[in-house]
């Protein structure tokens, strides 16, 4: 049987979480291309609106490196960014343990939302843009629970300082949306707004497009 074409997808990250969800549904990027995108937030700027500028922001400037490079060709580049907040403030990512410590004191009991902007960069330079809300609610957390997560290292740049795929899911009292959007890419959505921009998924087995 001939091989049946399928698309080539940049992902713009170097997100190990984003990769696993998008090889969980079949698809493995060509190619994995982080960039350099400031991700302090904006004065006022809501946190769905940083999710969406911050996500745009990163699948624009794999475009461009790519295009510089004469490999942007027939291409598509995937941009993603996740954001915890509680209420209008951004829970930031714990980049060392005293920053896990607040944010887990800080959501402790308490409901948070996860936002995650994805933009897709088509072949042809088009931007398109999805985002993906999810509500939490987290049990009250004792001092012993906080202290042995920090422990266990899992907080680590991470948005919100924690993983739900890891021990914080013993933390999840409700959740309402997207389980995939708290991990770090809303998979549903990402595939409609790649297929819906002309992306062809790979059939099972087939190798990545180059």
């Amino acid at each position: 049987m001939s091989a049946v074409p399928h698309s080539a997808l940049v992902l713009a990250s170097g997100s190990p979480r984003r990769l696993e969800l998008l090889q969980q549904v079949g698809i493995e990027p060509a190619r994995l291309l982080a960039t350099a995108v400031d991700e302090t937030p904006e004065r006022s700027e809501h946190p769905r609106s940083l999710a969406k500028r911050l996500s745009r922001a990163k699948a624009l400037a794999a475009h461009a490196a790519l295009a510089a490079r004469g490999e942007s060709g027939g291409t598509f580049v995937l941009g993603a960014d996740t954001v915890v907040s509680l209420g209008r403030q951004v829970v930031p990512k714990a980049e060392i343990a005293e920053d896990a410590i607040t944010n887990l004191r800080i959501l402790s009991g308490r409901s948070h939302r996860v936002f995650t902007g994805v933009c897709v960069v088509t072949p042809g330079g088009k931007a398109r843009q999805r985002l993906v809300e999810t509500r939490i609610r987290f049990k009250r957390l004792s001092r012993d629970e906080i202290e042995r997560y920090v422990d266990s290292g899992e907080w680590q740049g991470k948005a919100g300082g924690y993983a739900i795929q890891g021990l914080a899911g013993g933390f999840v009292v409700r959740l309402v949306g997207s389980y995939s959007n708290v991990v770090g890419l809303p998979l549903y959505e990402t595939l409609s707004l790649l297929t819906g921009e002309g992306f062809v998924m790979p059939r099972p087995g087939a190798a990545p497009a180059a």
